[in-house]
């Protein structure tokens, strides 16, 4: 994995405990801690979150990604410098606001019925922070590595669950989920080199 130039501090942070996806098309991630009965998502490098095992553990996984999701996005649309990052922060937004209502649906079917995450994880939170104390090609470069660990773990976790969960609503939600999700992360992996390609001015 590389670094961009002027974010030694925020790389090394984000790519701490990123081991790095073998196929975008592959579950990649193995499992982690979890802290206080919460999976940690792991943008800012911490381990990636544990495959899902039972319906609770993948609706507070995958609600709390989109809660992630949605407002990076929102953010990276006001403070990329970028505007094919611009781009992907508004497919972002749009394909995870969906997700979150089709989740709350189908977690609205499983016995008993499951709710989904309130707030963001301490370790989305951290990296919102990152990404509001940072600014101009520095941002879109921090912006983009966050969106391919979080799309990484996401992919896995929905797959996981698609292939083995119990509660057939929320197999479905996780395996339409594959799809938009392969798609951001490609176009994230894709603009990130192309940044990181770029001269520093």
């Amino acid at each position: 994995m590389r670094m961009a130039t002027g974010l030694t501090v925020i790389a090394a942070l984000l790519l701490a405990g990123c081991g790095g996806a073998a196929d975008e098309n592959a579950a990649t991630a193995t499992g982690a801690a979890v802290v206080n009965g919460a999976p940690d998502a792991g943008v800012t490098g911490t381990p990636p979150p544990p495959a899902p095992t039972t319906g609770a553990q993948y609706v507070a996984l995958a609600s709390g990604g989109d809660l992630y999701e949605i407002e990076s996005a929102r953010l990276a649309l006001h403070k990329a410098t970028s505007q094919q990052v611009k781009g992907l922060a508004e497919m972002i937004l749009a394909d995870h606001q969906r997700s979150t209502r089709q989740l709350g649906e189908a977690a609205a079917q499983a016995s008993p019925p499951l709710a989904v995450a309130a707030v963001m994880s301490p370790d989305h939170q951290t990296g919102m922070d990152i990404l509001r104390r940072t600014s101009g090609r520095a941002f879109d470069t921090t912006w983009l590595r966050q969106q391919v660990i979080a799309h990484t773990h996401a992919f896995d976790t929905a797959a996981r669950y698609a292939n083995t969960g119990e509660v057939p609503a929320l197999r479905r939600h996780a395996a339409g989920t594959l799809e938009p999700i392969q798609r951001h992360l490609t176009r994230a992996r894709s603009l990130e080199a192309e940044a990181l390609a770029q001269p520093v001015p």
